[in-house]
């Protein structure tokens, strides 16, 4: 049979005496205070160097970006310059952009290509005399509606 006096109390956890004795074990000596003390000056000296450098990569890829849209700006403007250079591409650009014919061809114009069915055919036809319709004076009719406006029931109090 075992002894009582042998065993030991066991800490619960919400008992205060564990955080306790857990926090009383802990011992510091001048080294381990220096040694934390550089710690935290170096995070405190590395911290702003850090972002610094977090935020010229990130400029750094933006510019790497922009460069590559400017090649392709300048790779689309040299392959533009080749068409100019060829004879044959500007020719067909005069003919087309500025309707110009080479000496000996007929160039026909056509003013109306709207198919048949976009025509409007259902117009009435033009008269030859001139309509009148029952003309009122304006300044008479300005009036009468001011004075209708004014002695309405608005005007009345």
């Amino acid at each position: 049979m075992a002894k009582n006096h042998d065993r030991q109390p066991v800490a619960m956890p919400g008992d205060p005496s564990a955080a306790g004795g857990w926090l009383r074990g802990i011992r510091f000596s001048g080294f381990s205070l220096v040694m934390m003390g550089i710690l935290v000056l170096a995070v405190i000296v590395l911290a702003p160097s850090l972002h610094s450098y977090a935020a010229q990569r990130q400029q750094i890829a933006d510019l790497r970006a922009s460069v590559q849209d400017a090649k392709a700006t300048v790779d689309d403007a040299r392959a533009q310059r080749e068409r100019w250079n060829d004879r044959t591409y500007v020719i067909t650009q005069a003919r087309e952009r500025l309707s110009y014919v080479l000496p000996g061809d007929i160039s026909f114009l056509v003013i109306n290509d709207l198919p048949e069915s976009a025509t409007n055919t259902d117009t009435a036809p033009v008269s030859k005399h001139i309509q009148e319709d029952d003309q009122v004076d304006w300044m008479q009719s300005m009036f009468a509606s001011i004075m209708t406006a004014g002695l309405g029931s608005g005007g009345a109090k």
